[in-house]
């Protein structure tokens, strides 16, 4: 079967790449750098990733140069075009605008991948550097206004390189790109998801031999999958399923599972409660990294209490996680990856378990959708293939904590700036005194949210808005709409860890959100749609703010905020005003935001 090499230099989109040239038909593997030369001879074509990390600084990866002498066409992504450059006489420096978000690439020359191309069309960036001379040889194929050299490429040697990540969908022609290059490559479109089926259920069996699998299920739709597979690989009674109530779920949610379950087959399921647990091990903590560490190490204990309970043979079963790549790659799971967040399933002792071969998961290289295909694939109901995502900690990770105010040195000249730049949109800005985690050129971002107000709204002139002043005030990495009150007077940080009554708060919100969307029937118009709760008074009011964080996506790896009808939402900020100092809603693309605050 042809397939395509792709060598991973630390993005975050890297088994992106891998998923896009397998929805292309043509299968894909990833490689580091250093891999062996001789390797790459039995592919179609190589495709270098992007990156965290420049060129020019000592000990950043790179590869053999006389990869470029195999004769197989290549083609290098942001970091790889770089790269490419670096590594062929050219020159990258560090650009003069650091660009993250839509751009607008003008092509030059209609050869390559841009073979078939419009003249004019968007494309997503994410870089700092950028290739100011061009290697001998190689011919300029696209600009951007704010990146010259935006696309390079030498079509005699078949190597083609771009600035932009054309392996994401907010690329418009993206895949078109890509078909272009494995057409380069000559490569035979053979690659099904049937065809993934079958050998994933060949490898579990292999993995396996006559030992059982106890799941960690979550309710979710990776765990349901996760299920299924295992159990058309081996049987429904060589599978178990636990249910860990942490008492970080939705409200009645685990009601709704343990229903919802049942009526996929599961037989052998278990609901074990450890609220006070949880609760307990978590008060008075604060940094979210250290909150999904205690959950991940809680989870493992619980499991192994669990075990002992049951009296399952320790040597006769194994560790079953519903993981998927996103959660690979944003825990550094990659070697040059930067970590973006870590989850809960990718703790130091998880990872230990699954070098001993102690853990399966069968959907580890999956992105969610293929994941939902997969599920369909599996005969599982629709109900539970299009449920929204949720993670693993639960609403733990969607109460932000906070002992004292958290803001940059330069507030106060960054707002007067912001001002200033706001000024001829009629809007207002004020950086909030928490943040949040981000992700921006291929590395992780903690810092401060931007609120914005004004009359007018108009969500497609407040996405290019967002872009711009996360790209140009490095203080920030997220805008947010502020819905209600209509304008912020003072802002003070209200003292806040995890307790139960603040749980139960953001229940309440969470279900007056997700019942409202379900009933206006916009559930499948979004990826996700996360309500978080801000330990924020707004204008002297003694009650917390909710931030809402509603996103299209089709992986997790990139998103848009939703463009919600803006009638609909003044009927949801209606019903949630009332509880909170504070409706704000997050006007940020990933990247630079991620899904998540947390």
């Amino acid at each position: 079967m042809d397939s395509i090499a792709v060598i991973d230099f630390g993005s975050q989109y890297a088994h992106l790449i891998a998923n896009r040239v397998r929805r292309l038909q043509v299968y894909a593997e990833i490689f580091l750098p250093e891999t062996p030369l001789h390797v790459f001879s039995k592919y179609k074509g190589i495709i270098l990733s992007g990156g965290p990390n420049s060129v020019y600084e000592k000990g950043a990866p790179t590869i053999n140069p006389k990869i470029f002498s195999l004769g197989i066409p290549i083609l290098g992504l942001c970091y790889g075009h770089q790269l490419i450059a670096h590594l062929l006489g050219g020159k990258v420096e560090p650009g003069q605008t650091k660009e993250y978000g839509l751009a607008k690439l003008s092509v030059l020359k209609k050869v390559g991948i841009f073979d078939n191309l419009r003249d004019h069309t968007q494309v997503w960036m994410s870089h700092g550097d950028t290739v100011t001379a061009l290697p001998k040889d190689f011919i300029h194929l696209g600009k951007t206004p704010d990146c010259f050299y935006s696309a390079m490429g030498n079509p005699a040697r078949k190597i083609f390189s771009a600035q932009f990540h054309i392996e994401v969908t907010h690329t418009v022609d993206g895949m078109k790109m890509l078909s272009n290059f494995l057409d380069i490559c000559h490569a035979k479109r053979e690659w099904s998801m049937e065809r993934f089926m079958e050998e994933k259920i060949t490898s579990i069996k292999k993995m396996l031999g006559d030992r059982k699998v106890f799941l960690l299920v979550s309710g979710g739709v990776d765990s349901a999958v996760a299920y299924a597979m295992l159990s058309k690989a081996l049987g429904t009674d060589r599978v178990y399923g636990l249910f860990v109530d942490t008492g970080f779920l939705r409200k009645n949610e685990g009601k709704k599972i343990a229903a919802a379950l049942r009526k996929i087959g599961v037989k052998n399921f278990h609901v074990f409660s450890a609220k006070k647990r949880f609760f307990s091990a978590l008060r008075g903590v604060i940094n979210p990294e250290e909150k999904r560490k205690i959950i991940g190490d809680l989870f493992l204990e619980v499991q192994a209490q669990a075990v002992r309970k049951l009296k399952l043979d320790p040597e006769h079963w194994v560790l079953g996680q519903g993981t998927i790549y996103p959660d690979t790659i944003e825990s550094a799971g990659t070697k040059y990856a930067d970590k973006i967040k870590t989850h809960h399933n990718r703790v130091p002792e998880i990872l230990e378990l699954i070098k001993k071969g102690r853990v399966i998961e069968p959907l580890a290289e999956l992105y969610k959708d293929e994941v939902r295909k997969l599920g369909t694939q599996l005969g599982l109901p629709d109900s539970m293939v299009w449920k929204h995502p949720f993670p693993g900690p639960g609403l733990a990770v969607r109460i932000l904590c906070a002992d004292a105010e958290k803001l940059p040195e330069n507030t106060s000249a960054a707002e007067e700036n912001i001002e200033t730049f706001l000024m001829p949109h009629r809007l207002s800005g004020k950086i909030l005194p928490i943040q949040s985690v981000g992700v921006q050129g291929d590395a992780r971002t903690y810092r401060n949210p931007l609120a914005v107000w004004g009359e007018n709204i108009n969500f497609d002139e407040f996405e290019n808005l967002s872009t711009a002043l996360t790209n140009r005030f490095q203080v920030i990495n997220r805008v947010c709409l502020l819905l209600a009150p209509q304008k912020i007077h003072s802002i003070k940080i209200l003292p806040g860890v995890l307790t139960e009554k603040r749980v139960h708060l953001l229940q309440e919100l969470d279900d007056i959100v997700m019942t409202f969307i379900q009933k206006n029937h916009i559930e499948r118009d979004t990826w996700q749609f996360p309500t978080i709760l801000l330990p924020l008074s707004i204008n002297g009011i003694k009650r917390e703010a909710v931030m809402l964080r509603p996103v299209c996506s089709e992986e997790a790896m990139t998103a848009n905020f939703y463009k919600m009808d803006f009638m609909l939402l003044k009927k949801l900020v209606a019903k949630l005003a009332p509880k909170v100092s504070a409706v704000f809603y997050d006007i940020t693309n990933k990247p630079p935001g991620t899904i998540e605050w947390e």
